[in-house]
């Protein structure tokens, strides 16, 4: 959701995350750690970093979000803050989103302590005998984020993305959990500092819980209904907000062997741009040893022969990267792509607004 309407907090919440901080597992724990307008963060469960900073373990920058070693832990951390925990969030997103022996009893510990349960996993709480019935007799409530409207409720398209007058652009990305969404919410926001109205349209669980107005769980829906619940999502957040610019959060990427995501957010939002995030020093897809990350270059030939609609700047992901790397790669980007290259995480989004902004302008004449 953008900025200049806030929607309320629904509670404080502790973020299970244990193993998984420090790796693309927990993509979902470093979204809310970074932003959320869904719950205040009071705490981030993982074992192996507890004792430190969420920030700073993140991105060298502490934001007062403690790592802690347990919920016990977490749930003194949480009134000492003087925001007792209301709600545990699991903030890993393992392959295939199973429910895993350890998160299971992560989830047991949680209800037994009063906490209602959100979880963006494939395997739903809702339709666990045991884990209902506990929840039950705790009285507290239990959320399967990925779960769909029901097949009467999804959309089909019908070509009124055509009626959509702001300016569309998708972040794609060259893999999964490469950053697509974060930089997503970093441009939207400063698209709203250099004077535009923006909305985001987030695409995955992590979306909805940091508070995403609009969207939909891609990954979840039958086939015959993503391009219809894409469309939808872009058209109500033009009929309802109106913005300047519509930003819609990629999944995968095209070339992806396990997530071959995009194709439906080209095909069905039909984006008038795409900015590309790229991790220059991934060498083969994540998870996926001796699959080799295709170029740069072959992704983009790809998105704009597939869109007909132009990449417009490359966002880097400067895992294992100092800075002078950063430099060197933007660089190399630029002169290898000629497109503009930015680190939003380092940089701030400005930059990119300003692309951003030039074409809405160029549209708009």
């Amino acid at each position: 959701m953008s900025s200049h309407t806030s929607m309320p907090l629904e509670g404080n919440a502790i973020v299970f995350c244990d193993g998984a901080f420090t790796n693309t597992y927990g993509k979902t724990a470093h979204g809310l750690v970074r932003r959320t307008r869904r719950y205040r963060v009071a705490a981030v469960i993982d074992s192996a970093v507890a004792g430190r900073d969420a920030g700073e373990v993140l991105d060298g920058k502490p934001n007062g979000i403690p790592l802690v070693a347990d919920l016990d832990s977490a749930l003194r951390a949480s009134r000492a803050m003087g925001a007792p925990a209301t709600h545990f969030v699991i903030g890993i997103a393992p392959d295939g989103g199973r429910l895993s022996p350890a998160i299971r009893d992560a989830i047991d510990e949680a209800i037994d302590a009063g906490l209602h349960v959100d979880s963006g996993l494939h395997d739903f709480l809702l339709e666990d005998r045991a884990i209902s019935r506990r929840a039950g007799e705790r009285g507290v409530h239990l959320r399967d984020v990925r779960a769909t409207p029901p097949r009467g409720e999804l959309h089909a398209w019908t070509g009124k993305i055509g009626e959509v007058e702001s300016y569309r652009l998708a972040v794609l990305g060259t893999d999964s959990a490469i950053g697509k969404r974060t930089t997503a919410w970093v441009l939207v926001e400063a698209l709203e500092l250099a004077g535009l109205t923006a909305e985001m349209v987030g695409t995955g669980q992590t979306a909805w819980m940091q508070g995403a107005r609009y969207g939909m769980l891609l990954d979840s829906l039958v086939s015959d209904f993503m391009a219809g619940e894409i469309e939808h999502a872009v058209w109500l957040a033009w009929q309802e907000q109106r913005p300047d610019v519509i930003v819609i959060e990629g999944q995968g990427s095209l070339m992806n062997p396990a997530y071959p995501g995009g194709y439906e957010i080209l095909a069905a939002a039909r984006p008038d741009a795409v900015v590309l995030q790229h991790a220059p020093a991934r060498l083969e897809y994540d998870g996926f040893p001796g699959f080799p990350l295709d170029p740069i270059e072959k992704q983009i030939q790809a998105i704009e022969l597939v869109s007909g609609r132009p990449v417009i700047a490359v966002t880097i992901n400067h895992e294992n990267m100092n800075a002078e790397q950063v430099a060197a790669a933007a660089a190399e980007i630029e002169r290898s792509t000629g497109l503009p290259a930015f680190d939003v995480l380092l940089e701030g989004g400005g930059a990119l607004a300003e692309v951003v902004r030039g074409r809405v302008k160029q549209v708009n004449r």
